[in-house]
């Protein structure tokens, strides 16, 4: 049986991917608007990453005796200036991200519930991922400045990235 600690901090988690998949989405959303398909087509898939997050927490919490719980989520912006501007929301949000899930290692390891820090591992590894990525992403976009030339391929290269990345479904 999970403690309440956990399922609580687990709660928590669900409401913070819930949430990325909607500021995702969002972002998707205005990059399709302004012609950026590619980084739209990125944005679309870590959206549909982070709900599967999502749902290996919820997945996760119920199998060990808690219960999962959706909270209210605030509405995403929805305007930005520019696709660096995007990207530069990204990166804090996956170091808001980052952060929440080590909070939620801490509680685990202070709960002694080694079974969720185990758990938590592959989230940790797949944080390390995201924000390199997003790293290299941003690393491209000042090399090239306002270059629409270069931000025409930035937006192919985001695009030849979605379709190459494949969401593992509950691994």
């Amino acid at each position: 049986m999970i403690s309440k600690k956990v399922e609580e901090a687990i709660n928590l988690q669900i409401k913070n991917e819930e949430h990325s998949s909607r500021i995702y989405m969002a972002m998707a959303s205005w990059c399709e608007t302004n012609g950026y398909r590619g980084a739209a087509d990125f944005l679309y898939k870590q959206s549909d990453e982070e709900r599967m997050h999502m749902l290996k927490f919820i997945k996760f919490l119920n199998d060990r005796g808690g219960y999962s719980v959706l909270a209210s989520l605030e509405v995403p912006a929805s305007q930005y200036k520019s696709l660096r501007e995007i990207f530069d929301h990204v990166l804090s949000h996956e170091e808001f991200i980052t952060a929440s899930i080590n909070q939620l290692y801490e509680v685990s390891l202070n709960e002694k519930d080694y079974t969720t820090g185990n758990f938590l591992q592959w989230y940790i590894n797949e944080q390390i991922e995201e924000e390199s990525t997003v790293h290299g992403i941003l690393d491209q976009m000042k090399l090239l400045g306002d270059d629409k030339a270069g931000l025409f391929h930035i937006d192919k290269e985001l695009g030849a990235m979605a379709a190459a990345k494949v969401i593992d479904v509950l691994a």
